[in-house]
């Protein structure tokens, strides 16, 4: 009898993790508590009822945190995965090389097809509880419970579990002094779809990653103003060249007694709307089990980002590291996932993957690097993606690809966002 393994989540992780384990001859089911697979890259027009989603338990919460207007912000060349690119190829009437949301869902959607996957999930079957049983001939085996669409609660056991539920749905909201008190509106970008509602409005928008330059240049179009507050920014404060309506700040200070919002280099505006653009929290509420914890957004302890020492390998944990190439990583880290528990790679003992995560944090430590950035694999991330590839047998990153990252990036940071649109004419003059 095959081993039988639990898939928690049918997003991109989720998919990738059911195509390798099938591909090593176990047996998969695949839970998904939505009503279609495609995880983060499913569409949803509505928003949470509280702006700022404060309890991921509330009714009426939604996953998904896509705005309408999104495309991606790499290229088609570094989207697809292994054996299924989604360069040269168009899924959803979108031919452009940075595609919006509905190519990309419609990729996901051919890749589950293709791969045999889209049989194995299980749709609106939410996974209430996962909680190891005791040993079984081979390890660990695990109970999940879940509730169907019908509302009933059933109980399965299984060999492994891998969660795949991604880290783009709870949000996290800074404490800032004054805004308990503020009389604005607050919302994270979670909650966030159109700029319509912004129109003529001065918004604060907290954040200076790839989603908050995304937004905040979108709400420029409509806004009267728009203050971007990041604590990276500092040699970057002023007005922004591009957007005469649009200023760089430092991080906000706090919330004045007049209700302007002062920031740390000392200036203040009057706003509307304070937009969170500040990130998601890891968030697992139907783990049951000792011996892993999530602090300051740190996992662990896990091998890797993947595997829990004390319950590998039959429990491991998909797509949590980020700013990397996320569908390679997905793909690799599947790769060896799979791997591992058809029992043709080994990992090492509990005792020395234990060690290797804690010499990981003491180098964290040593280098300043504060405990949330744990999962952030920048710029260290072709080293990460290098050696999964070894673990696996597959052939290293392609030059080519870390170099087409690192110009994505730095294009990102420039708030210039028409590099979407000349990136063909500017990749044939380099590469010819």
């Amino acid at each position: 009898m095959p081993r039988e393994v639990a898939v928690v989540g049918a997003g991109a992780a989720g998919l990738a993790a059911a195509r390798e384990l099938l591909r090593e001859g176990l047996a998969v089911s695949v839970f998904e508590k939505s009503s279609r697979a495609g995880g983060t890259w499913a569409y949803d027009p509505r928003a949470d009822p509280d702006p700022l989603s404060r309890d991921p338990a509330a009714p009426g919460t939604v996953h998904g945190s896509l705005y309408a207007s999104l495309r991606t912000n790499l290229p088609r060349e570094l989207m697809g995965f292994l054996g299924f690119p989604l360069a040269g190829r168009v899924f959803a009437g979108d031919p452009r090389t940075f595609p919006g949301h509905e190519e990309v869902l419609a990729f996901l959607d051919a890749f589950a097809e293709e791969s045999g996957v889209a049989a194995r999930v299980r749709l609106r079957a939410e996974v209430l509880r996962v909680a190891p049983l005791g040993q079984g001939q081979q390890g660990e085996r695990w109970s999940v419970e879940w509730r169907g669409e019908d509302g009933v609660v059933a109980e399965e056991v299984f060999d492994a579990v891998v969660v795949c539920i991604g880290h783009n749905t709870v949000p996290v909201v800074p404490e800032i002094p004054g805004t308990d008190k503020w009389s604005g509106k607050q919302m994270h970008s979670h909650n966030y779809r159109t700029p319509e509602p912004f129109r003529d409005q001065s918004v604060v928008v907290v954040g200076f990653g790839a989603s908050g330059i995304d937004i905040a240049r979108e709400i420029s179009n409509v806004a009267k103003e728009v203050h971007i507050a990041s604590r990276y920014c500092q040699d970057r404060l002023g007005r922004v060249e591009l957007y005469p309506n649009t200023w760089m700040h430092a991080e906000i200070d706090c919330i004045e007694d007049d209700g302007q919002v002062r920031f740390a280099e000392g200036s203040a505006v009057a706003a509307d709307t304070i937009l969170y653009c500040t990130g998601y929290r890891y968030h697992f509420p139907f783990l049951d089990l000792d011996g892993l914890t999530v602090d300051d957004n740190r996992v662990g302890p896990l091998y890797q980002h993947v595997f829990p020492p004390k319950y590998a390998p039959n429990l491991s944990f998909l797509g949590l590291p980020y700013k990397s190439i996320v569908f390679q990583l997905l793909d690799l880290q599947s790769k060896w996932v799979a791997a591992v528990l058809s029992g043709r790679v080994a990992l090492p003992s509990e005792e020395d993957m234990l060690a290797a995560v804690l010499e990981d944090y003491r180098r964290m430590k040593e280098a300043g690097r504060p405990k949330r950035h744990t999962h952030t694999l920048w710029p260290e991330w072709v080293e990460y993606l290098d050696w999964l590839a070894d673990q696996v047998g597959e052939p290293r990153l392609e030059p080519r690809h870390s170099e087409m990252y690192e110009k994505v990036i730095k294009c990102i940071w420039s708030l210039d966002d028409s590099y979407r649109d000349r990136w063909d004419d500017e990749e044939e003059e380099q590469w010819s």
